[in-house]
């Protein structure tokens, strides 16, 4: 099969792109460096003309009140492409509990992405994930002051990027869903109890203090980032330190 990865450069589409050629299919990666832009339309219809399989895995650069009209641009933009193309499956990877958080801009972005894939031309399939274990750091420096960082007691069931990489290209192979598949780690902890885990297995003395303030994910309420229902990932997050 040919597939059109876009945004296959990233930390997941570079997976993706190579989890597909290894099984002896033809993965193409597009992305701003290969000369596509989702937002100007330039490079598109070139890059997914002939592909079977679309698979969208550009995300917006910011993650504020800016993050809306770049996915709304970005699937009108790509949809319109496909659907020239003749592709005839559209995957996109998204977020579990992402209409469930109202409240943070991105989370809001990424849940009109999804209204858009699904009342659009082509089969689909979207695949929400849990966080990504990768993201724990940069979680930690939004609230990291000196020897301490501050992080919410907010349950969370991180996934290795290797295991969301390996189930996209299960669903992108497959016949579309026209739904949701939701894919998470073993494992659920509270954020707080996870900062204290990296930082104890770096040798890092700082301190984690739990603060329900904190960061992004402070306004995120009861445990709606969490799917223990979900289709599970092997890699535990002590494997994924080490």
């Amino acid at each position: 099969m040919k597939f059109a990865v876009i945004g296959g450069t990233g930390l997941i589409g570079s997976q993706v792109v190579r989890n597909l050629n290894d099984a002896g299919h033809e993965a193409v990666p597009h992305s701003q460096s290969t000369g596509v832009d989702v937002i100007t339309g330039q490079g598109l219809d070139e890059a997914v003309a002939g592909a079977e399989v679309v698979v969208n895995l550009t995300n917006s650069p910011t993650f504020d009140e800016a993050s809306p009209a770049f996915f709304q641009t970005s699937m009108d933009n790509l949809l319109a492409a496909a659907r020239k193309g003749g592709a005839g499956h559209f995957v996109i990877l998204s977020i579990v509990g992402v209409d469930q958080v109202p409240e943070l801009d991105y989370y809001r972005a990424k849940a009109l992405q999804e209204t858009v894939l699904a009342a659009g031309p082509i089969p689909y399939s979207i695949v929400r994930a849990t966080q990504f274990m990768e993201f724990m750091d940069a979680v930690m420096s939004w609230t990291a002051d000196g020897d301490t960082v501050r992080l919410p007691a907010t349950p969370i069931q991180p996934i290795a990027a290797k295991d969301v990489a390996r189930a996209v290209t299960d669903v992108a192979v497959g016949a579309p869903l026209n739904g949701i598949r939701n894919i998470g780690g073993p494992e659920v902890f509270t954020l707080d109890e996870l900062g204290r885990t990296t930082l104890s297995h770096r040798g890092d003395s700082r301190t984690v203090v739990t603060d329900p303030t904190a960061g992004m994910f402070a306004v995120v309420k009861g445990d709606v980032l969490t799917d223990k229902e979900a289709h599970l990932a092997p890699t535990r997050y002590s494997d994924w330190l080490s």
